[in-house]
């Protein structure tokens, strides 16, 4: 049995004498993840005035790996002290401009719809996205990536980078720097949950369709596309798998305020999810976050629904 087992952990003092031991297994499987800048500058590189008072501009911004990188940022016009959300983006081609909804699927223009809502919103493109395309015809260029980020797990190298972009933030004299959030849907929901768990900057997480705990993946590591994405070795050489698994990472994630929306008919595995969330959820209660951490699931084969962007809006709501 695990040695990090959360049924077994009773007490705050159980779960502090695990909890740095555990933070270091998943960071061994994630590889090297370089601390984020206190701040990261940016300039303007476009700028357009949308519908619905709000203002998009295209940025550019150097990463610590050197690597000049755009994003969309939006901006509700004339106004002070907003909480900030970072959307991250599915594994789709279009990359950040499917959160800013200029080429998105329905309900996922995250970056667009929370600006509309009053929110300050930033969208980037992942390595292997948008305009960090690392030559995805075929598949996942291995190579090209291991050359752009030597040393690095693909899942190590976006933490790395979404970190990084959190500091952005700092820069920008609309936000409230201690009312930053982050949303995401596939991929990008795997993101939030892991910058839930490794940045204290992050309050409240939305993450959608995420994850599947590996114990009943089937391809533990890898992000379910075609063919599949290599993201982090999780499973050792001799084919067993780690001491952790998403429960855990839910529960460093806590006191953050977590929302796992799950939808049944399209997730392999939902009661994967389920587990996980009650599993870590012993967690939060034992910090005082109780009802910090919830589940909502829904039984269409739509990606993302109405009433899944409605139970979102009320978690961010409530606690951004």
């Amino acid at each position: 049995m695990s040695s990090f087992d959360l049924s077994k952990i009773k007490s705050l003092a159980q779960w502090r004498a695990i909890q740095a031991d555990l933070q270091q297994a998943v960071r061994d499987c994630l590889g090297p993840v370089a601390d984020p800048p206190r701040s990261l500058s940016y300039r303007v590189v476009s700028e357009d005035d949308l519908p619905s008072n709000v203002r998009r501009q295209q940025i550019a911004f150097i990463l610590p790996s050197e690597e000049t990188v755009v994003g969309w940022l939006f901006l509700p016009d004339g106004k002070r002290e907003l909480p900030a959300l970072l959307c991250c983006h599915d594994w789709v081609p279009q990359g950040k401009d499917e959160p800013a909804g200029i080429d998105a699927r329905k309900y996922l223009d995250f970056a667009l719809y929370y600006a509309r809502n009053g929110y300050v919103t930033l969208t980037v493109d992942n390595i292997g996205a948008g305009d960090r395309p690392l030559c995805r015809e075929g598949g996942w260029n291995r190579q090209a990536f291991e050359e752009a980020a030597p040393g690095h797990t693909l899942a190590g190298k976006m933490l790395e980078d979404h970190r990084a972009v959190l500091s952005l933030f700092e820069e920008c004299s609309a936000v409230d720097t201690g009312r930053i959030g982050v949303v995401g849907h596939g991929l990008g929901g795997f993101n939030a949950l892991l910058l839930a768990a490794f940045d204290d900057r992050v309050q409240v997480c939305v993450a959608s369709c995420g994850f599947t705990r590996f114990e009943t993946d089937k391809l533990p590591g890898c992000w379910p596309s075609d063919p599949p994405l290599p993201l982090w070795p999780v499973r050792r050489e001799d084919g067993s798998l780690p001491e952790f698994d998403w429960e855990h990472i839910l529960a460093l994630a806590a006191p953050t305020a977590t929302l796992v929306i799950t939808p049944n008919a399209v997730h392999a595995n939902p009661k994967s999810c389920q587990k996980a969330v009650r599993l870590a959820d012993r967690i939060y209660k034992l910090l005082g976050a109780q009802g910090a951490l919830d589940q909502y699931c829904y039984n269409t084969r739509e990606p993302f629904t109405h009433e899944s962007r409605e139970a979102a809006d009320d978690w961010l709501e409530r606690w951004l």
